[in-house]
């Protein structure tokens, strides 16, 4: 905090899982910033400009014993990796956009955003200005995903709002102390589609798509089939304005149906504080919910789809609403922390106004909230979600959820490789979060890498039947979007409880296409190739 309550300070950072360098296990990127405006000096002196405040990257130097136990050790390799991300960051998303095998970087910044090629060597170079990918303004979240099926990552930037320092506005609490300003006192920023040229350069189409006329801003963004045509369509969360739900036409265009959809809004028709969001199976019914992360007061939704992209607010029903009406929601994703085949929620929180009872404390950054894990309480006789029910399992889940922090971006994965989903959380103003899962691998578990194309680049978009011995079909979605900000493992895991038997597993490509595999061995990871004969 500056002191003078500049409205980006409240928004980053997010963080992001991927596996750089190719050798099985995730590394993990930060993203940094550094002051705004000057120091609450008399004299009003800048802040000196500290070169350390930069995106960092950490490899994962994982080691497996023949015994199965597992030593997790990062190593900072910023400086050898040419990666330079200086300025005032936001968020990151991962996806090979050049499709050479190798996973690619993009920040998101207050400022012009930067693009990083992937080199396939341990080392990046900034292709920003070359591919035409350095969207200039404030963006938060952005998705790689290939919305026109050709083989090739198209790009997402999703804006927030248009800001300068210069002309920040000055706001109020209750109490009469300055604090910070609500969205709706600045002017929403049109975010950008960029559509993948083939050749490492990107042209913006947004207008061409049907995009440039909805838009508001963007805190949050998910990928997912959401009608159930086959191709794939983009959910945009907006803070304190109507939200999108773009339903792709097949011809290079969208349409936005959220308000039809009944995504656009609360179901009493009032706006809402979007900010992040993930798509999920988490009734087993085929298709993709929606869990959205609010403010303060309002409570997280649950949006539960009939399988056409139409869906039924289930926030209050689920348990959700109510448990949530303290907290303010940022990264969030879908995820079976138990492993037993039915998704749960993690939602981690911070304050966007300060707290009171902290200001009493002289707490200097005095927005902190605990984060909440809630559990399905799955009625598969249900259907549709329709009986759903999540319970708060917080307070006996680890320490980690009894610490308040400001947390903002939070990114899923397994990142010891034993079969569970682990949590990388980025924190404004505070420490990086690890928080290790010793939960899901109590249980058996199938672990996908799902590959394709020339060089075999993994194919975020497909999506995978997993049935198990027991008859349930397990429905996921290789993807590396979701949350806020932030940039998830692409690798399918899909929980299987007691069941021991190898289960089968069928394949939807992204172009359509479809195979299956009658049995996939159980708690190890496999690579699935596109076109590879059945097994």
């Amino acid at each position: 905090m500056s002191g003078k309550y500049l409205y980006p300070e409240l928004m980053a950072p997010g963080v992001a899982l991927f596996d750089y360098d190719n050798d099985g296990d995730l590394d993990v990127f930060i993203v940094q910033s550094g002051m705004l405006g000057h120091t609450p000096l008399a004299d009003a002196r800048p802040q000196p400009r500290d070169a350390s405040l930069r995106g960092r990257l950490f490899r994962n130097d994982l080691k497996v014993e023949p015994d199965g136990s597992r030593t997790l050790h990062f190593t900072d390799v910023t400086e050898t990796s040419g990666i330079n991300a200086q300025g005032y960051g936001m968020g990151v998303a991962t996806g090979d956009y050049n499709n050479d095998g190798c996973v690619d970087l993009y920040i998101t910044k207050l400022g012009r955003n930067q693009l990083y090629r992937n080199n396939c060597d341990g080392t990046f170079t900034d292709v920003s200005r070359a591919s035409r990918a350095d969207d200039e303004g404030w963006s938060v979240s952005a998705v790689f995903f290939d919305f026109d099926r050709d083989g090739w990552p198209d790009l997402f930037v999703g804006h927030y709002l248009q800001y300068s320092v210069e002309a920040n506005r000055h706001c109020y609490a209750v109490n009469g102390l300055l604090d910070y300003c609500p969205p709706h006192l600045y002017r929403p920023e049109a975010s950008r589609l960029l559509h993948n040229n083939r050749d490492g350069t990107f042209t913006d189409v947004t207008m061409a798509a049907g995009m440039t006329l909805d838009y508001g801003p963007t805190l949050g963004v998910a990928t997912a089939d959401f009608n159930g045509d086959g191709w794939i369509d983009l959910f945009v969360a907006n803070d304190s304005q109507q939200n999108q739900l773009w339903i792709n036409q097949h011809d290079g265009t969208f349409k936005n149906t959220a308000l039809l959809a009944g995504v656009a809004l609360s179901p009493e028709g009032a706006l809402k504080a979007n900010m992040g969001v993930d798509a999920g199976d988490f009734d087993n019914d085929g298709d993709e919910d929606l869990f959205i992360g609010e403010l303060a007061g309002q409570g997280h939704d649950l949006h539960v789809n009939n399988g056409t992209g139409v869906f039924d607010d289930r926030s209050a029903s689920s348990g959700i609403r109510l448990a949530s009406l303290r907290s303010t929601g940022f990264g969030a994703a879908w995820f079976d922390f138990d492993n037993d085949g039915w998704l749960d929620i993690l939602s981690v929180n911070g304050a966007v106004t300060q707290d009171a009872e902290a200001l009493g404390r002289h707490d200097p950054f005095p927005l902190k909230q605990r984060p909440q894990l809630f559990r399905n309480l799955r009625d598969p006789s249900a259907g549709s979600g329709q009986a759903a029910r999540f319970e708060d399992v917080s307070s006996k889940a680890g320490s980690f959820f009894g610490v308040p922090d400001v947390s903002r971006g939070a990114a899923f994965g397994d990142v010891d490789n034993d079969g569970d989903t682990d949590v990388v959380v980025g924190t404004d103003s505070g420490p990086v979060r690890l928080v290790i899962n010793n939960v899901g691998n109590r249980a058996h578990w199938v672990g996908l890498v799902l590959r394709g194309g020339p060089m075999k680049r993994e194919l975020t978009g497909a999506r995978v039947a997993v049935t198990r011995a027991d008859g349930l079909t397990i429905w996921r979605r290789a993807r590396a979007d979701g949350s806020y900000a932030s940039a998830n493992d692409p690798r399918v895991l899909v929980g299987l409880g007691d069941t021991v038997k190898p289960p089968r597993v069928r394949v939807i490509w992204p172009d359509g296409r479809s195979q299956e595999w009658a049995s996939v061995p159980v708690d190890r990871y496999t690579t699935l190739e596109e076109g590879d004969p059945p097994r």
